[in-house]
């Protein structure tokens, strides 16, 4: 009996030690991490994927259809080298952000960016988006009235209208060939990325292989659900009212041999933007962020300068 109260006693005081041991080494210890969470809860059951990375003056990017934050790999880099701290938002239904049923559209992206910004005390940032969501950006600084940011710009943007309309003949795409695009995706997806890969780039040398291995590890996570239903938004969403709403400083990017969102869609935002800069990428398909690295780089940190 002693001698098991003797154990029991001498065991209690080890572990007590060895707690104590931990909450000082913890108290002790400086945190390596900045404190930043990775997944932002936008509404019950919705957390979206976030890249917060860096510190100085903030830029927030938003991917295109149908890849996720991941794709501003390379923009990350000098971004956080040059001082400023990104924000790489990844849409609800992409990436490693939550894929809900429901809803998708430039409203829901558009509230769910502003949740974010919210929670992050965001202020005047540069807030950038690629192809759709170049058009999603659009949308949230019209809606929000540029909320949180002072600075917009736009990549190879599907806007203002991604398809052809009686009174707006631009672009490539009708609302049928966006209803094959659907088809294809809830019947034979990898088909719908092969096509699509084969006129991302301007031709078949200015993305090299390994590039498009690595944008097609990225996109091959988004949800098909998700990925039909923004087809959908991009089908069907007019955002020419969103443009005259605009009135901060924004900057437009664009590929010259873009066969995805035609040079003229840029042409058709810079008349609409009261403030706005159109620079062509005169060597660049869609992938123009990655077709023309150093310029792109360049013109955007100039931008945000």
């Amino acid at each position: 009996m002693k001698t098991n109260l003797k154990t029991i006693v001498t065991t209690s005081a080890v572990i007590f030690l060895l707690a104590l041991s931990t909450v000082f080494s913890q108290s002790q210890r400086k945190p390596a991490s900045l404190g930043r969470e990775e997944y932002i809860e936008v509404e019950k059951n919705v957390k979206l994927h976030v890249t917060d990375l860096g510190e100085g003056k903030p830029v927030v990017l938003i991917h295109g259809w149908p890849l996720s934050d991941a794709m501003y790999e390379y923009q990350y880099a000098e971004l956080i080298q040059k001082g400023y701290r990104v924000i790489g938002i990844t849409l609800r239904g992409f990436g490693l952000s939550d894929k809900p049923g429901g809803a998708y559209n430039y409203d829901v992206y558009a509230d769910d960016i502003k949740v974010i910004l919210d929670k992050l005390k965001i202020e005047g940032a540069t807030i950038g988006g690629f192809s759709m969501g170049g058009a999603t950006v659009i949308h949230y600084v019209a809606k929000y009235n540029a909320a949180h940011v002072s600075k917009l710009a736009l990549f190879g943007a599907a806007a203002p209208l991604w398809t052809k309309r009686a009174d707006f003949n631009y672009g490539f795409w009708t609302k049928e060939d966006v209803n094959g695009l659907i088809a294809l995706n809830n019947t034979n997806r990898p088909q719908l990325f092969e096509n699509f890969g084969k006129i991302f780039p301007a031709n078949e040398t200015s993305v090299s292989a390994g590039q498009g291995a690595w944008l097609g590890t990225i996109q091959a996570q988004a949800s098909p659900y998700a990925m039909a239903e923004s087809m959908k938004a991009l089908r069907d969403t007019d955002l020419r009212e969103d443009l005259k709403k605009i009135k901060i400083p924004t900057l437009i990017l664009h590929g010259t041999q873009d066969k995805i969102c035609s040079y003229e869609l840029a042409e058709q935002m810079h008349k609409s933007i009261a403030n706005s800069t159109l620079i062509p990428f005169e060597k660049s398909g869609h992938a123009l962020f990655i077709e023309e690295l150093p310029k792109f780089n360049a013109e955007l940190i100039k931008f945000i300068k």
